[in-house]
């Protein structure tokens, strides 16, 4: 009678070679799609981050207002502050917002968005205009007004549409009482590469009244 045959030590050495190759291919696929998926994610987090700040963005300039002895706009090169209605509660209020690029050790250069509390008086108003002046340089805040780290940006740049054509931003000294705020602005931001986006990203705001060529 035949008796069966085993496997040899050097088949058994053979095939527990050919299975631990076989989980270690198996492994980096695994892991190549957990980066992957990783990098989806983080990707989608900062689309949904920039959507959300450029609808921010048009939002505060939609609610600007121009009031008698109020600046409605200001850029000073590197902040521009503007006077928006409030669009919360039933009482008529006014707030002071502004955008700029702050730098910190810790995260970089990043976009941000200050708000003061909502006001009702002019002498409130320009504390308002000031502290956001002085945010801006990197002060500290009271503890009522808000700002909020938005993204990565290496630069951005501001410009008004007026006469028919697109210029760079101006004070709202140079921009005149006459007229108060510009028929359009365009934001100019520039993501730095490494981050999960990367590139510029132009955007225009205009009044609906007010019919820009594109450029």
């Amino acid at each position: 009678m035949r008796r069966a045959r085993g496997f040899t030590l050097i088949e058994l050495l053979v095939a527990i070679a050919v299975m631990s190759m076989l989980a270690i291919m198996s492994w980096r696929g695994l892991d190549g799609m957990a980066r992957a998926q990783a990098v989806n994610r983080e990707r989608g987090d900062a689309v949904l981050t920039l959507q959300t700040a450029l609808t921010q963005w048009g939002a505060d300039l939609d609610a600007t207002v121009a009031l008698s002895r109020i600046s409605a706009i200001d850029w000073d090169g590197r902040v521009l502050r503007m006077t928006r209605r409030s669009t919360d509660g039933d009482t008529p209020r006014i707030h002071v917002v502004a955008w700029t690029l702050l730098t910190d050790p810790a995260t970089g250069t990043r976009w941000r968005r200050w708000q003061s509390p909502g006001f009702t008086t002019q002498p409130e108003w320009q504390q308002a205009w000031d502290r956001a002046a002085a945010w801006a340089q990197g002060s500290s805040t009271d503890a009522g007004d808000a700002q909020v780290d938005l993204l990565p940006v290496a630069e951005w740049r501001v410009y008004y549409f007026r006469n028919d054509a697109w210029s760079p931003a101006v004070s709202a000294e140079a921009l005149g009482a006459s007229t108060p705020l510009p028929d359009g602005v365009r934001l100019v931001i520039s993501i730095p590469s490494g981050a999960s986006l990367s590139g510029t990203i132009t955007r225009d705001w205009v009044r609906p009244s007010v019919t820009v060529p594109k450029s």
